[in-house]
């Protein structure tokens, strides 16, 4: 394991570990480059040594441009901050000034912003040429991830390379036909986890593209011959609706950054019989804690009394960590602690101990007040989702000015189409019957809606919002 002692000279020594194998690839939508052409390349015209010390902000549009300067700036700037594409720009102005943005790298003109900091521009291609690594790292550079925040802002999360790789396992000799690939955008934490896994395993990596379709993508990721996968629930229970999720014949299925329920968990396991379907707790704050291999929901009461990777405790019903995977702080003025005087991070995911597991409950900071009582949105859609119509569900409140709320479930069926004489009346008098014999009343839906799709984030995850 790569442990928190080390510092930017891991990022080459890992890499030189990991080998500079000649079939090993990294694919984006339209082009293929070979793995070694790509870890020696420069998206920066080979003028990152411009940009040492300086703080530098990664903006643009394919994720391979991105990863390419990552590799080439980590250990010659002393920041990297990943734009997420899908960010407004309005935000910008506030991320120049928390994080002392010197630069911006991008692929595209950036105007029309106002800042306190005098902020100049580099450009950088898809296009790689040779590049000179410096023998030794300068700076063990800072990367800083940002997340949304209650306030509308985002949140700017400080990570250093041995806090991102503190979960990831080197490579062994068994594992050399490794293909990666994640439904994740890399400037997130968990598609950022998949990059740094594939650079120091030796493994190929298959970009995903915001402008494919799911259907194509995954076409794609099994004509590259994709062996291990990650994504959220959200982006999975999306994948299994597509006709072009049987052609995908992987290995390793992974899931993280939402709940995981026993739904989506058997029909992954029923697609892809014989992949490991596991599914990991990580957090861009707290970063990977541990994974479940049981193929259930939850995770045994051991785990969180035996974890050698994290010291972990329960403490006013939210899971708390420690770990050398925690990020180091928020970066702005006015930011919030990141972790209490113990060393924990409050995750703010709720978990209820039952029969020898505990089982994710929802967010804190998410639950919906039905007459003063409180409902867990994950909770009601663990249950909805094991009716077999049901590919995916999202659970709401909506404002009631006798309750205070009511919870309203947005269901979408496997077969969106619905046969002729199949009554969507019927359906959802089945859907409400599940739930009335799973739970207690106040978190019954008032109301079940029957809709083709259902918001969901550049993150993979649903939307969740009151109506």
């Amino acid at each position: 394991m790569i442990t928190s002692h080390q510092t930017a000279t891991s990022f080459w020594t890992g890499i030189s570990a990991s080998g500079f194998w000649p079939d090993r690839f990294v694919e984006d939508a339209d082009r293929r480059v070979a793995r070694a052409d790509f870890l020696a390349g420069s998206s920066l015209y080979g003028r990152a040594d411009e940009l040492e010390g300086r703080s530098v902000l990664l903006a643009t549009k394919a994720q391979i441009t991105t990863a390419s300067a990552l590799i080439e700036l980590h250990g010659i700037a002393r920041r990297i901050i990943l734009w997420p594409p899908e960010l407004s720009l309005e935000h910008l102005p506030f991320v120049i000034d928390a994080a002392e943005v010197d630069c911006i790298v991008s692929d595209r003109a950036i105007t029309h912003f106002e800042s306190s900091r005098p902020v100049y521009f580099c450009a950088c291609s898809r296009n790689l040429v040779p590049a000179t690594r410096k023998e030794s790292p300068i700076h063990d550079t800072e990367w800083i991830l940002l997340t949304s925040g209650t306030t509308g802002r985002p949140k700017l999360v400080a990570h250093t390379f041995s806090s991102l790789t503190a979960a990831i396992q080197p490579r062994n000799d068994n594992n050399l036909n490794v293909v990666w690939s994640t439904f994740y955008d890399i400037r997130r934490y968990g598609g950022l986890q998949i990059l740094l896994r594939a650079i120091l395993t030796g493994a190929s990596l298959v970009f995903s593209n915001s402008e494919e379709s799911p259907a194509d993508f995954l076409a794609r990721a099994a004509r590259s011959g994709v062996t291990h996968i990650s994504g959220t629930p959200t982006h999975w229970r999306r994948a299994l609706m597509s006709p072009s999720a049987q052609l995908l014949r992987p290995l390793n299925v992974r899931l993280s950054g939402e709940a995981v329920d026993q739904a989506i968990l058997n029909n992954l396991r029923s697609a892809y019989p014989e992949a490991q379907v596991v599914h990991a707790f990580a957090s861009t704050e707290a970063g990977v804690a541990f994974e479940v291999t049981d193929g259930m929901a939850g995770f045994p009461v051991s785990v969180l009394e035996e974890n050698l990777q994290a010291d972990m405790k329960v403490e006013d019903g939210t899971l708390r960590i420690r770990s050398a995977g925690n990020a180091r702080r928020y970066l702005g003025d006015r930011a919030p602690m990141l972790k209490d005087q113990t060393g924990f991070v409050d995750t703010g995911d709720k978990v209820e101990r039952r029969d020898g597991r505990f089982y994710f409950a929802g967010r804190r900071d998410g639950v919906i007040n039905v007459g003063g009582l409180k409902v867990h949105p994950e909770e009601v859609e663990s249950v909805i989702n094991r009716h077999p119509d049901v590919q995916m569900c999202l659970v709401r409140g909506k404002k009631s000015p006798i309750t205070g709320a009511l919870v309203i479930a947005d269901v979408v069926l496997k077969n969106v189409s619905m046969p002729g004489d199949q009554d969507p009346r019927t359906l959802e008098r089945d859907i409400l019957q599940l739930c009335r014999e799973a739970l207690p009343a106040h978190k019954v839906p008032a109301a079940i809606k029957l809709v083709s799709e259902l918001p969901i984030a550049e993150s993979g995850k649903v939307m969740r919002q009151y109506a």
